[in-house]
C-alpha cells in the first residue's frame, strides 16, 4: 500500500482555499492572519465574537472559544466531523484533499528505490545526506526537551557586557559567548517551552559585519532526522521567558526580540515575554492570554519601526478579543534597548508600579 507524504499535504494546501471551500468568508483579514467566528461545527458556546484565528501563511489555525487548534489538515477533518487522532480518517481525508486540489507527491511506494542519478548531488560542508523518502515518512516531533546542554559558554564576552548587559543578568538568562561547533562565534541564548523545559538554544552573531543570506543575525536548531524521527524546532509555539512567569499576572509585557526582554529585566520589568520576531502565532497569543489574568493588561512594546507596527497588529487583533491591550510606541528606529532607566519609567512606570502592589 503506498503511504502518505502528509506533510506534503500540509505544504502544498491553500488555506484561504480552504477556508473558501467551507463558506468561510475573510472579511476580518490582515495580511496573513484571519479572524472571524469559529465555522468548526462542535463548537462549543455562542459565537458572538471573533475567536477564529488563522495563520493563512503558515497553515494553523486557533479557536479561542472551544479551544480547538491545529493545521489546515486538522482543519478539514474536523469541518468535516472527523478525529485527527485517527490515522484512517487522516488518511482518508489526505487522498481527498490530494484530488480535490490536485495535489503533488502525496502518495508514494514505500518500498521505492530510484535510480541515482549519473552526478551525485551537492553537499554541504559538514551535511549529512540522509534518504528523501526516509525523512518524509519519518514521524515529526516538535520542540523536544533536550537531553545535554552546552557546556564552556563564556559569560564575560565583551559583546554583552558592552551592550550594557550586567552580570546578574547575563547570569539569569545563561547567556554565553560559544567558541566551538555549530554555534561558533555566537553567543548562546537557553530557550525553554513554557513547562520550563530545555528545548533549544539561538545563537546571536557577535560580528555584525558577517551577517548575511548563509550566515542570519541569529541561528536556531535546524530540522534533524534521529533515530527514524524527525526532530523539528518552532519558536511559534512558545514565547521566550514565558516559562519565568508562573502564574497569571496583572501586567506582561510583550517585546520582539531576546535582549529587548533581558533590558526589561535588568531595570526591573520581569513580567516580559518576547515573540522572537515581527509576528504573533495563534498558539503564543493563546499563551499570553493565558499569563495574563482577566482583569489584567498586555503592554506590547515592539521596535520603532514598520516590522514593528506590524507585530503590534498580530498581538492586538488575536489577543486583544480576550484581554485589555496597550501599545507602547517607540519613537523611529528605536528599541527598548535605546532607553534608559528614566525614559523606561516614562513609558511604563505605571505598570511596575503595579507589579509591586
Amino acid at each position: 500500500m503506498p503511504w502518505i507524504d502528509f506533510k506534503a499535504v500540509r505544504e502544498q494546501l491553500n488555506f484561504e482555499e480552504v477556508l473558501k471551500l467551507y463558506n468561510v468568508e475573510l472579511k476580518s483579514r490582515k495580511g496573513d492572519q484571519h479572524h472571524g467566528f469559529c465555522p468548526l461545527p462542535q463548537h462549543n458556546g455562542h459565537r458572538r465574537s471573533a475567536s477564529f484565528s488563522a495563520n493563512l501563511k503558515r497553515g494553523i489555525f486557533q479557536c479561542f472559544g472551544c479551544g480547538a487548534k491545529g493545521n489546515v489538515l486538522d482543519f478539514v477533518l474536523l469541518m468535516d466531523g472527523l478525529n485527527p487522532a485517527n490515522g484512517r480518517d487522516v488518511r482518508t481525508t489526505a487522498l481527498k484533499l490530494q484530488r480535490q486540489f490536485n495535489l503533488t507527491g502525496v502518495e508514494q511506494q514505500e518500498n521505492s528505490n530510484p535510480q541515482p542519478s549519473r552526478q551525485p548531488p551537492q553537499r554541504r560542508a559538514g551535511a549529512v545526506q540522509k534518504p528523501a523518502s526516509k525523512e518524509s515518512a519519518a514521524p515529526v516531533v516538535i520542540n523536544e526537551p533536550l537531553d545535554f546542554e552546552l557546556k564552556g559558554l563564556d559569560p564575560k564576552h565583551p559583546y554583552l557586557l558592552n551592550r550594557g548587559f550586567t552580570e546578574a543578568t547575563i547570569e539569569h538568562f545563561g547567556l554565553g559567548y560559544c567558541a566551538r561547533g555549530s554555534f561558533a562565534g555566537r553567543v548562546c541564548i537557553p530557550l525553554h517551552d513554557a513547562a520550563g523545559q530545555l528545548i533549544g538554544y539561538a545563537g546571536r552573531i557577535v560580528d555584525d559585519s558577517k551577517i548575511n543570506e548563509q550566515n542570519p543575525k541569529y541561528k536556531l536548531p535546524s530540522s534533524r532526522l534521529r533515530n527514524d524521527v524527525v526532530h523539528e524546532f518552532h519558536k511559534s509555539k512558545f514565547l521566550y521567558n514565558g516559562h519565568r512567569i508562573g502564574k497569571p499576572v496583572r501586567d506582561l509585557l510583550v517585546v520582539e526580540g531576546y535582549p529587548s526582554t533581558w533590558w526589561l529585566w535588568q531595570h526591573g520589568y520581569t513580567n516580559a515575554v518576547a515573540l522572537m520576531g515581527d509576528s504573533c502565532s495563534a498558539e503564543q497569543a493563546e499563551l499570553i492570554v493565558q499569563q495574563v489574568l482577566p482583569s489584567g493588561c498586555v503592554w506590547i512594546m515592539p521596535d520603532g519601526n514598520k516590522a514593528g507596527e506590524q507585530c503590534a497588529a498580530s498581538v492586538l487583533t488575536q489577543v486583544s478579543p480576550h484581554r485589555f491591550c496597550r501599545w507602547i510606541k517607540l519613537d523611529e528606529k528605536l528599541q527598548p534597548t535605546d532607553y534608559t532607566s528614566e525614559e523606561l519609567w516614562a513609558l511604563v512606570g505605571s505598570m511596575q508600579e503595579g507589579n509591586e502592589a
